[in-house]
């Protein structure tokens, strides 16, 4: 039943959830951030739904491997270290934790005992009731805006699984590499170009300050750190310019 790997990943228990969209919608969460094992207390439409598969949006392996349970008793079994997802405390005298403090918590007990983890969030429309808080060691709650403090399922899953994947050696999204800055010989040509066309604006105009005109007009240029292709598309451009303006000048 444990993940395998380096380090068991939590477990998400979804107790009496009410709509199969919502169930999908949680998967998709899951996966996002490195997590594939569900477990389902009694959902209210049964199991499998076919309203999850279209809102996982492909994290199908989630669905898949999605368990039913008949009680948040039995789901959390095997877990030494359950968190209830609530607003509120309900009545029930237990420590609080933020999904940060959560999620250090569970990774320690991980790498230190090898004992398994589960988030517990209630069903969409009343939240987790208080029996079902008195099952978890700790209550789950987020700092939230008081006058709308409603958060829906995949939301709340996503929060967990997000700060759990801070120290779970994710990789980023792979991002294109950037090209080096241009050569000094290429940026000159680009400067030299600028200048020849302000020289015919007379730009550079009163003398006594074209010197520290063209010294302000290189350090422009240079600040960027163009790639030789920035560089190229910036002397088209100039062209185009220059090419676009003889017509008129001729006339």
């Amino acid at each position: 039943m444990p993940d395998s790997g380096p380090e068991l990943a939590p477990v998400i228990v979804l107790v009496r959830p009410q709509l199969g969209e919502n169930i999908g919608k949680a998967a998709r969460a899951m996966l996002n951030f490195g997590l594939t094992e569900m477990r389902l207390v009694t959902p209210r439409d049964g199991w499998p739904n076919p309203s999850a598969g279209p809102a996982a949006a492909g994290a199908d392996e989630v669905l898949e491997k999605a368990q039913v349970f008949e009680t948040l008793a039995e789901a959390v079994a095997d877990c030494a270290h359950v968190y209830a997802a609530t607003v509120r405390k309900r009545g029930v005298t237990k420590p609080v934790v933020t999904p940060e403090e959560a999620a250090r918590e569970i990774h320690a007990a991980s790498q230190s005992t090898g004992s398994r983890s589960a988030y517990v969030f209630g069903p969409e429309r009343s939240g987790l009731e208080t029996e079902d808080v008195a099952v978890a060691r700790a209550i789950l709650t987020v700092p939230i805006n008081p006058e709308f403090a409603s958060l829906n399922l995949a939301q709340a899953v996503i929060l967990c699984a997000y700060e759990w994947s801070k120290n779970a050696g994710l990789t980023q999204p792979t991002v294109e590499d950037l090209l080096p800055p241009a050569p000094q010989e290429e940026l000159e040509g680009l400067i030299g170009h600028f200048e020849r066309l302000l020289e015919d604006k007379n730009y550079f105009w009163p003398e006594t300050r074209a010197a520290a005109n063209r010294l302000t007009l290189r350090n422009l240029l240079t600040k960027p750190a163009w790639n030789h292709l920035e560089v190229r598309t910036m002397r088209g451009v100039l062209s185009a310019l220059e090419k676009a303006r003889r017509p008129r000048d001729q006339a």
